[in-house]
C-alpha cells in the first residue's frame, strides 16, 4: 500500500491558518466561557479533549474562588497519581499552558483571554515566595519553573512521628 504524502493528509485535515473549523465542531458543546468559534477549533484541534479543557478551567476557577485574601499553594496529596497531581493548582496551570500550545490560533487566543484574567486574580491573591527552596526554581532535568511555581505555599504539616519512638 503506498503511503499518504504528509501534504495530502494536511490538505484533508486542513490546515489551521484561515480555514474554519468543520460543521461537526460547531455543532459540538461550547467549551467554558470561550466563544463559538474558538469551542469549535478546540474541538477540532483536539477531538476528545475540550472536556479536559474544560475541566481544568473549573478547577482553576475554583482555586481562585475560596475565600480569604490571601492564596497559598496546597501540596498535592500523591504526585505521582494521575488523579490527585490535579489537585494542585500549578499542576492545573501546567496543564493549561501544555493545551494552549497545540491548539490553532483563534482557539489558543481566545484560551489566552481567558487565562489573562485568571492569571492576573492568581497573581494578585498569592504572594511570591521571598526564600525559594534550595533547588531553587527548576525542575529535575534544570529546567526553570514557570512563574505560578514560585507562589507562597501552605505549611506541610509534620509528619506524626510518635510511634517511631
Amino acid at each position: 500500500m503506498p503511503r499518504r504524502r504528509p501534504g495530502a493528509l494536511r490538505a484533508e485535515r486542513g490546515t489551521y491558518g484561515d480555514h474554519r473549523p468543520p460543521a461537526w465542531a460547531r455543532a459540538l458543546p461550547p467549551v467554558d466561557r470561550l466563544p463559538p468559534e474558538a469551542a469549535a477549533a478546540v474541538h477540532w484541534a483536539r477531538p476528545g479533549r475540550a472536556g479536559e479543557i474544560a475541566g481544568l478551567l473549573a478547577r482553576y476557577r475554583v482555586f481562585l474562588n475560596r475565600p480569604g485574601r490571601h492564596l497559598y499553594l496546597g501540596p498535592s496529596p500523591c504526585a505521582d497519581c494521575p488523579g490527585c497531581s490535579f489537585s494542585g493548582v500549578a499542576t492545573v496551570r501546567d496543564e493549561l499552558r501544555d493545551h494552549h500550545r497545540l491548539l490553532p490560533p483563534v482557539a489558543r487566543e481566545a484560551l489566552c483571554r481567558v487565562l489573562r484574567g485568571l492569571d492576573d486574580e492568581f497573581r494578585r491573591r498569592t504572594i511570591e515566595d521571598p526564600d525559594p527552596p534550595d533547588s531553587g526554581w527548576a525542575d529535575g532535568l534544570g529546567r526553570p519553573l514557570a512563574w505560578w511555581h514560585r507562589r507562597l505555599r501552605e505549611e506541610e504539616p509534620e509528619p506524626d512521628r510518635s510511634e517511631y519512638w
